[in-house]
């Protein structure tokens, strides 16, 4: 389980292919407080971490993540938000996290507010049930509150920090992100689902 609450930038410094799954290569200064075997969440996606050498440390991403999240397009060079999982005795910063994500979301506009970033993200309509207005949003691990929500769209505002910790820095209009939406949101809408079907 994670939080939301990006811990440092990653930095991809070396891809490889093996049958359907893609191997990274990623460099972080958090390597230190890492172990083998460990989950941490890239740009949202739990994976775990195989091998550590030096400040580099190694995980695979399947085929069913690859089709499902961002990472088939992931460069050589490209920033990834990085989170270890939480511990028990930590505070709950951001919002409960699972590093399941559901699926991805394009952006559609990114508009300086002067002061803030702007970002409006399209996603597919099956998933409007999962998302309110002023509820919590997790994007490329990310934890946000949504705003300006509609059945296919919302918008989200980044302050400067979070712009500058965060890969947000280099997303563009267009361009593809990971998408998690509320786990309590989840559970509301499978039991609704049930007494429908009764």
């Amino acid at each position: 389980m994670f939080t939301g609450i990006i811990k440092d930038l990653g930095v991809i410094k070396e891809i490889s292919t093996a049958g359907s799954n893609r191997t990274f290569l990623i460099e972080s200064s958090l390597v230190s407080q890492l172990k083998v075997d460990e989950s941490i969440a890239h740009n949202g996606v739990c994976l775990t971490i195989e091998q550590i050498k030096n400040n580099i440390y190694k995980v695979t991403a399947i085929e069913e993540t690859l089709k499902k999240t961002n990472a088939g397009e992931w460069k050589e060079g490209d920033l990834i938000n990085l989170e270890q999982a939480m511990q028990l005795n930590d505070r709950l910063d951001g919002h409960i996290v699972q590093g399941h994500v559901d699926g991805t979301g394009v952006c559609r506009y990114k508009t300086d507010k002067n002061g803030s970033v702007e970002f409006t993200f399209k996603f597919d309509k099956t998933f409007a049930p999962l998302i309110i207005e002023k509820g919590s949003i997790c994007v490329n691990g990310v934890s946000l509150t949504a705003f300006n929500v509609n059945e296919d769209h919302f918008s989200v505002a980044i302050i400067p920090y979070t712009f500058s910790h965060t890969n947000f820095q280099s997303i563009e209009e267009k361009d593809l992100v990971n998408l998690e939406f509320d786990l309590l949101g989840k559970y509301v809408a499978r039991i609704e689902s049930i007494r429908a079907a009764k």
